[in-house]
């Protein structure tokens, strides 16, 4: 546990549970969560499901055993969860226990509503492997590829496919693969979970997510699907759309399918719409044609009446209620916070969620629909923070070079003195389209950063949703812009504030952020006395090449850099690569080598540069990563180095 009155270290950061996946009993009563513990030592985390009376204050959560992914059957007492050797099934009150043992894994649970049949996803292979083609063979080591995607997010394309299967609770029935022999997944790789798919009220149907197009690498154009939980051909009910669409939610009255929607085909970060399928006429209609935001985390109210959802605004993410009678979304919530994985109550007056900031991970929430007020129902990791000293935390606006304002988060260290001065670090956000929001994040951790001394200065810079999707749109084909325009725009402002020590700043990020650090090591003069560059882009011409998602460079970068002289003017004026003879600043090179969005040779080269340019530079690998840093006590020692560097260039006492 955390010493009293100290300040958040790396060792105490992973110390802190965390808390997921609520599932609301369908009386309301009842709340299944799972808490996650890290055991530092061992390397490795344990989660266990719990279970709360959310109608009993002070009430404390009951352990009901080690698993995940909890779920409730609507029209039953029964739950289910996924452990380490199937699914365990068991009433609420502990009676009734069904182990059923599946082999190769699950994941992705959810109950049909009369607790009689489950739904889960599972890897299954389709292609052939090299020793299925060379039996003689058996100690060669090779793959073979027709197609482009050879690999995505962290791993090589093995010939397995996630899909989708249906079980009968019944005594020896077998689960049926409702996508036999197909090459795609369902839920879409890497991020997707079970918010992609859902029964219908009534059992007999689901409603899935996959994308079935010939070039996955170039196209973002995934569909939703309708199949019988009996087998069969799968009917796609969003022909005709070309971007994005998912998440389906079917009403309980089963008249309808509420999915999210985005309207150009190529584009990642566009507006998330809120679409209504009409299981009758088989139209599909948005709801909310004006609603200048993305709406996530779709969740009907028990009477169909209203849809609640999350949306992001201005660096907060809040609760909306939307009207399919009048189309119109209404704020629920406001206040520094984000708020998801939404769980609403029975008479629809209440929605339970997780609730986290900047300076705390997510704990339980109820929030009331009338009011909008918030109360916590369980922290679990409320003692440590009674211990913590605490980050002072700002939103603020600052003056663009182009006349308007950018926002940014002032995090400032605990015991803040503003007659003192303090160094300060700049984060360049990632993504590039990823809002600066309030997530407790486990590896950029502002609060942390804050314990050790730092102000930091976290930029909604120009490309980020929540301010609009014009701003958002903003980044696409200008990376070395009005982007980076608007992360120094802050730096400057903030260097004039006599609490900073304007001779110690850093300018830190990862991805994106780590490419947006590449390019201010070549052109932002002398204002930062160190970087560190996380999983950055260095040569857009060669991450063009090297990249799996080729729909996201497509977009962003206008296409191959050959195409047009003005595309390849384009990746000369915007990559970092360009201006390695401005290269004077330290640098911190962190990459992991199973990174396939952004490879590691991109790290590389840009050490290769500063070491040539003789820049005082250190490169950090990480062997088993990928574009994250997920492992415990890899992630520790990468907090480790990352304050290590910090602390040598950037503080004064160290200089």
């Amino acid at each position: 546990m955390v010493a009293a009155q100290e300040r958040l270290t790396p060792e105490g950061l992973w110390q802190l549970r965390r808390v997921g996946e609520p599932a609301l009993s369908p009386d309301g009563a009842l709340l299944l969560f799972t808490v996650k513990n890290v055991d530092l030592a061992l390397n490795r985390s344990i989660t266990t499901v719990q279970l709360l009376n959310v109608l009993l204050p002070g009430a404390a959560p009951l352990l009901l055993g080690e698993g995940g992914e909890p779920c409730w059957a609507k029209d039953s007492n029964r739950i289910a969860w996924i452990t380490t050797t199937g699914v365990h099934i068991q009433a609420v009150d502990g009676t009734g226990v069904t182990d059923l043992a599946i082999a190769g894994g699950v994941q992705n649970l959810r109950f049909a509503a009369s607790g009689e049949q489950l739904t889960f996803t599972q890897d299954v292979r389709v292609d052939p492997t090299m020793l299925d083609r060379h039996p003689d063979l058996p100690k060669a080591n090779a793959r073979v590829y027709d197609d482009l995607m050879v690999r995505h997010w962290d791993s090589w394309k093995d010939g397995n496919y996630s899909h989708l299967f249906a079980l009968s609770i019944a005594q020896d029935a077998k689960p049926i693969d409702l996508m036999q022999g197909e090459r795609c997944d369902t839920p879409m790789k890497p991020f997707g979970g079970k918010e992609q798919y859902c029964w219908s009220p009534d059992g007999t149907q689901i409603c899935y997510t996959a994308k079935r197009v010939p070039n996955p690498e170039r196209s973002t154009d995934s569909a939703l699907w309708l199949v019988s939980a009996a087998g069969g051909n799968s009917v796609c009910i969003t022909d005709g759309m070309p971007g994005l669409d998912q998440d389906p939610q079917w009403s309980p009255d089963g008249r309808c399918i509420a999915f999210c929607s985005m309207a150009r085909g190529g584009f990642e970060a566009d507006r998330v719409r809120l679409f209504v399928h009409d299981c009758v006429s088989k139209t599909n209609t948005e709801l909310l044609p004006q609603f200048d935001a993305s709406v996530h985390d779709l969740q009907w109210t028990q009477d169909s009446s209203a849809i609640f959802c999350t949306t992001e605004t201005q660096g907060t993410t809040q609760i909306y209620r939307c009207s399919p009678v009048d189309h119109t979304a209404v704020a629920v919530t406001k206040g520094r916070h984000q708020l998801d994985a939404l769980q609403v109550a029975p008479d629809g007056k209440t929605v339970y969620a997780l609730r986290a900031t900047m300076e705390r991970p997510a704990e339980l929430v109820r929030v009331e629909i009338a009011t909008g007020a918030i109360t916590t129902l369980w922290n679990a990791n409320a003692a440590d923070f009674a211990k913590l000293q605490l980050p002072v935390i700002d939103g603020e606006w600052f003056p663009t070079t182009d006349g308007k304002q950018v926002h940014a988060w002032i995090v400032k260290p605990p015991d803040f003195d503003p007659t003192k001065q303090y160094p300060m670090l700049l984060f360049c956000q990632g993504g590039p389209q990823s809002m600066v929001g309030q997530a407790f994040s486990m590896r950029w951790n502002f609060h942390l950063m804050a314990a050790k001394g730092y102000v930091v200065a976290a930029v909604n810079r120009r490309g980020l949703p929540g301010f609009g999707q014009d701003w958002n749109d903003q980044i696409s084909r200008d990376w070395g812009g009005q982007a980076m325009q608007d992360l120094l725009a802050v730096t400057d402002a903030l260097q004039q504030r006599p609490y900073i020590d304007k001779q110690h700043c850093a300018a830190v990020g990862a991805s994106f952020g780590g490419y947006s650090v590449y390019w201010l090591m070549g052109n932002a003069g002398s204002r930062f006395c160190c970087m560190a560059s996380h999983s950055g882009i260095f040569n857009l011409e060669s991450m063009y090449l090297s990249t799996e998602e080729l729909w996201f460079v497509d977009w962003d970068l206008g296409g191959p850099f050959w195409t047009t002289p003005e595309t390849a003017a384009l990746y000369q004026k915007a990559s970092p690569h360009r201006f390695v003879k401005n290269w004077q600043t330290p640098l911190l090179v962190i990459h992991g080598e199973q990174d396939f969005r952004v490879p590691y040779d991109q790290g590389l080269q840009a050490f290769t540069a500063a070491q040539l340019m003789g820049v005082e530079s250190r490169l950090l690998m990480f062997p088993g990563a990928g574009h994250w840093i997920l492992k415990p006590q890899d992630s520790v020692l990468w907090q480790r180095e990352f304050f290590r560097w910090l602390d040598l260039h950037c503080k004064p006492a160290n200089k």
